[in-house]
């Protein structure tokens, strides 16, 4: 048990105050705030407590968080700082909302909300503690705004944000101008050690390159298990041929064996769903089942509830764009094709399964290949969560648009998706392929490029 804190240790200098959002995107953010105390209005409890039914992810980390405040106070009450578990962390407490201060965020704003009375324990913390830097702790850019004009100091949290979205890229396919002898090494003998294209003095693993002599070019990428540049082919994936490089590239690392993980990236209508499945499929002997999964995000952040019918009947509507992908595979073929039947069996089968993310929890998954649509939508400990559940032979595919975030508390830094690219470029088992080319229809270009 962790004892209360005796006053005679030094004070740390800061304390965060946190909003439910924060939790729900990290269950462990407890011990993030190094040396630092943290404040739990009595609010987030409340709201954590509405949060802690359903299958849900955000539902799993309020039960988490509730049940690991549970294990730490057992023995202690909350109102007083009760240590956080582990070298060098601070304390934590619960502010009442009964507190008053000479500040009341409900007055100000005529309205008796929970933002409201999260930011009134702020305010109290501020009159209670003089001395000390107070921070409101969201990842509401809306209650940030309102901390601000009450002169309280607000962040984002900022555990799991990489620094700079720009720099995911690297690694990330490109164009070098090599002399033409390197090209025809290149078709010659299809293989070439590293020092043979000093162009590229410093390869990332898994990177996909486009070599450009003065009349011809070449696309290779660097295997991290030989040291050398590979020839890359354009192929055909059961019926889908990539129209362009970073297609080509994109099915290259989809069919890749010694690949375990992929993302692909790129604005909507780029084919990133479509290769995904296609890869999959042409894989399907290697592989006993193949899952294609996607984040619920309700309409007008509704919950599901508002939908009719059962749980099946509920989550349908957004299970649809990945049965369109696969509708569209199977029409490349006719209706007495063997590939077109094989699909409609494996579906009948369970060997392709479509499903919510919520239902592989605490799943173990091997032999299989697993795709995750949309994954910017998914926080970096749900992306995490995911790929925990790996099993033996199976293999990880996420796809999504990192500035296409729909969900209210994530940004292009801050989704699991960047956070994923981000932290693991350059090892051997990932690669990153951005589609840049959209391929829907040119209707679909010309809204991406001018609306």
């Amino acid at each position: 048990m962790s004892p209360i804190r005796n006053d005679s240790v030094k004070l740390p200098k800061k304390i965060f105050v946190l909003d439910t959002s924060v939790i729900i995107f990290d269950h462990e953010c407890l011990s993030k705030f190094e040396e630092n105390d943290v404040v739990i209005p009595i609010t987030v409890l409340d709201e954590l407590d509405d949060f802690k039914k359903g299958r849900d992810v955000k539902n799993f980390a309020a039960r988490e968080f509730i049940r690991f405040l549970d294990d730490i106070s057992e023995t202690n009450s909350l109102r007083d700082w009760v240590e956080i578990p582990g070298e060098n962390k601070g304390a934590f407490k619960i502010i009442l909302d009964t507190d008053k201060c000479h500040v009341d965020a409900q007055e100000v704003f005529i309205q008796d909300k929970n933002d409201h009375r999260i930011l009134n324990a702020a305010l109290c913390m501020q009159m209670y503690e003089p001395d000390r830097k107070v921070i409101l702790v969201t990842k509401d850019i809306n209650l940030r705004l309102k901390a601000r004009a009450l002169n309280v100091q607000s962040e984002d949290y900022e555990t799991g944000k990489i620094k700079e979205v720009d720099k995911l890229t690297v690694g990330v396919q490109k164009e070098v101008l090599v002399p033409s002898e390197r090209i025809d090494l290149i078709y010659a003998k299809k293989l070439v050690d590293k020092e043979l294209i000093p162009e590229i003095p410093n390869p990332v693993a898994n990177e996909y390159c486009i070599l450009k002599g003065p009349t011809s070019s070449a696309l290779v990428y660097y295997n991290p298990e030989t040291s050398q540049f590979e020839k890359v082919d354009k192929k055909l994936s059961y019926g889908i041929r990539p129209r362009n490089v970073e297609q080509t590239f994109a099915l290259h690392a989809l069919t890749k064996e010694h690949i375990k993980l992929v993302a692909l990236q790129g604005v909507a209508g780029t084919g990133k769903t479509l290769l995904a499945l296609a890869g999959a499929l042409d894989q399907r002997r290697e592989f006993k089942q193949i899952f294609l999964a996607r984040p619920i995000v309700p309409l007008s952040n509704k919950d599901l509830g508002f939908l009719p019918g059962d749980v099946s009947a509920k989550v349908t509507p957004y299970m649809e764009p990945l049965w369109d992908n696969l509708k569209f595979i199977k029409n490349q073929y006719a209706d007495q094709d063997k590939e077109y039947k094989q699909i409609d069996n494996m579906v009948e089968t369970e060997k392709l399964i479509i499903t919510p993310l919520a239902y592989i929890r605490g799943r173990s998954l091997s032999d299989v290949i697993f795709i995750v649509d949309e994954a910017q939508n998914l926080t970096p400990h749900e992306v995490k969560t995911i790929i925990t559940r790996a099993g033996k032979n199976a293999k990880f595919i996420f796809t999504g648009d990192i500035r296409q975030i729909d969900t209210p508390y994530l940004d292009d830094k801050s989704n699991g998706l960047s956070y994923l690219i981000d932290k693991l470029s350059g090892n051997d088992l990932f690669a990153h392929v951005e589609l840049v080319k959209g391929e829907r229809s040119a209707l679909a270009n010309l809204a991406n490029r001018l609306l």
